[in-house]
């Protein structure tokens, strides 16, 4: 057995790690914003190898998503387990970054699910709520608060507060443990309270979830008391290191302790890439920053120690989160093999397939043509804020290959079916099939902010710019090979008339159409199937035979 390992641990948009431990079982959640199922749950035994069971919120009836905008929805998670029962505590946060945030509890008797419905906790405001059992049986809330004093920008703190733990309802006063003043700290988040040789220890993340992101510490000998700032904060951070490190923007923490007494922490952080060539086309720019990153945040994991002096430590030679790790000192777990490709001869889609929002009535069929996907026409449309007919995946890797075979003909030209590569309303490229003047054709469009667009406040201020087209050849009930590749020179779109034959339609769009940093948003890429009427009625579908994911 290798001695290292390769971080992230979980590659692709999965941010805002939170783990705990049960006997010789380790499970994990992350954010999931708008996409559904939400709130993905994985479980391991060594701490580097993982699958996912389940998902926190399966079921529509479970919550509201309200129809947010992408970057919205269920926020940062805290998973615990307390005597049979495990938690999770997590933000929906629906009317605007800083609006509307509420707070919720799900429970299970088994992380894989079933989840219960969520329990809203009355007066809970702040983002990235998190849970303390303490050693009395007392359950605490712990969560971020706006200041209303606003000394300065980013003026955030961490507030405590008693729950009863049968009706997940405050008891009890609200006490500050941690105001920004104190350390001149910037957006405090993601606080978790630990116990530790005496100390109740209270680690936060700080400086928002871009350059100045970090890892601190506090501790008090009470659990509501004055907490006393670490020192050597930040304990975590690639803050002084440039963008374009192999790993950069690290923060958001959680830590566990193994049945062997090694600590180990997981955290997020992104692999940028540098892209300075000149953008093609009427694309507009709003960030000519050169640091960018496609597949959002993603999952890595860090040893740490207890010093001497009782503060967390790095406990590896350069203090930095490194590609290369060591392994913890665990028996090697060997999960399920993950397929590259998904023949849809399940009777349920695999736990890597999401929607955007949760859909009511379901818009795809396993069962009406055995053996393919049908994606039933919707007239909803990929540009607006709603559930269009979209099964997505996470990108995972900056290099890969999709193909999918597409059974589709087109009725009228308003229709389309074929693959989606999106990072929300305003970004994305469509690559479907459609029908032109009596002629099947193939396009690919980018979804982008344009010169030609003036400046507004408005969101959808976005337009489709038509990179390429190509009329397909044959009968219009023939099958068709979609093929979208991504390089370092960009995303490439090909099509074929079988699986073998590569005709390009686009090569070389540009990957960073689909970056965090281009839409300022907190979710990753996303790369999956679509069909739309574009908001007429339709009865119409399109049948995938398989769709197949390599990624390096």
């Amino acid at each position: 057995m290798q001695n290292t390992f390769q971080n992230p641990i979980l590659s692709g948009f999965y941010p805002d790690p939170s783990i705990c431990r049960v006997g010789e079982d380790y499970y994990m959640v992350t954010s999931s914003f708008v996409y559904f199922p939400g709130l993905p749950i994985f479980h391991s035994r060594d701490l580097v190898h993982w699958e996912q069971i389940g998902h926190g919120i399966s079921r529509p009836e479970q919550l509201d998503y309200k129809n947010c905008e992408t970057s919205l929805g269920l926020w940062a998670p805290t998973i615990r387990y307390h005597e049979g029962t495990f938690y999770i505590i997590n933000t929906f946060v629906s009317e605007g970054r800083e609006a509307r945030r509420d707070n919720y509890i799900i429970t299970a008797a088994d992380p894989a699910g079933p989840w219960s419905n969520a329990c809203f906790i009355e007066g809970a405001d702040g983002i990235d709520s998190s849970l303390f059992f303490d050693r009395d049986g007392r359950m605490w809330y712990a969560g971020n608060y706006i200041s209303a004093d606003a000394l300065y920008e980013g003026h955030h703190g961490i507030y405590l507060n008693e729950l009863d733990p049968k009706t997940f309802q405050f008891k009890g006063p609200r006490t500050i443990i941690w105001d920004g003043i104190k350390s001149r700290s910037k957006w405090i988040e993601a606080p978790h309270i630990y116990f530790e040789n005496g100390w109740y220890y209270l680690m936060v993340a700080e400086g928002g979830t871009f350059t100045n992101h970090s890892v601190m510490m506090a501790r008090c000998r009470t659990i509501d008391g004055d907490y006393e700032i670490c020192p050597r904060n930040p304990i975590v951070s690639h803050r002084h290191l440039s963008l374009h490190r192999e790993i950069s923007v690290v923060g958001h923490a959680d830590i566990v302790q193994t049945q062997r007494g090694e600590w180990w922490m997981v955290l997020l952080g992104v692999r940028p890439y540098k892209k300075t060539n000149t953008l093609p086309g009427d694309f507009v720019m709003d960030h000519p920053g050169d640091a960018h990153f496609n597949l959002g945040r993603e999952t890595f994991l860090l040893p740490v120690v207890w010093e001497e002096d009782g503060w967390l430590r790095v406990d590896n030679e350069n203090g930095l989160v490194n590609r290369t790790e060591r392994r913890p000192d665990l028996p090697l777990f060997l999960p399920k093999p993950e397929l590259s490709s998904d023949n849809f001869e399940s009777p349920r889609l695999h736990s890597r397939w999401n929607t955007i929002h949760p859909a009511e009535t379901p818009f795809w069929s396993l069962d009406a043509r055995p053996g393919c996907l049908r994606l039933n026409l919707l007239p909803e449309e990929l540009r607006e804020i709603c559930t269009p007919a979209f099964l997505g995946r996470r990108q995972q890797h900056r290099e890969f290959r999709m193909q999918t075979a597409i059974d589709f003909v087109p009725r009228t030209e308003y229709e389309e079916a074929g693959l989606a590569l999106i990072q929300d309303d305003r970004f994305h490229y469509r690559f479907t099939i459609s029908l032109e003047d009596g002629k099947r054709v193939v396009s690919v469009f980018a979804r982008q902010k344009c010169k030609s667009i003036p400046a507004t406040d408005n969101p959808q201020d976005s337009a489709d710019l038509l990179l390429g087209k190509e009329i397909l050849p044959g009968a219009v009930t023939d099958r068709v090979y979609l093929t979208v590749t991504a390089t370092e020179e960009g995303y490439h779109f090909y099509y074929g008339m079988n699986d073998q034959s590569f005709m390009p339609v686009v090569v070389r769009a540009d990957e960073r159409l689909l970056s965090s940093i281009v839409n300022e948003g907190f979710t990753g890429a996303y790369l999956g199937i679509y069909a739309s009427s574009n908001h007429r009625e339709s009865d119409n579908y399109a049948d995938y035979d398989w769709v197949v994911y390599e990624g390096k």
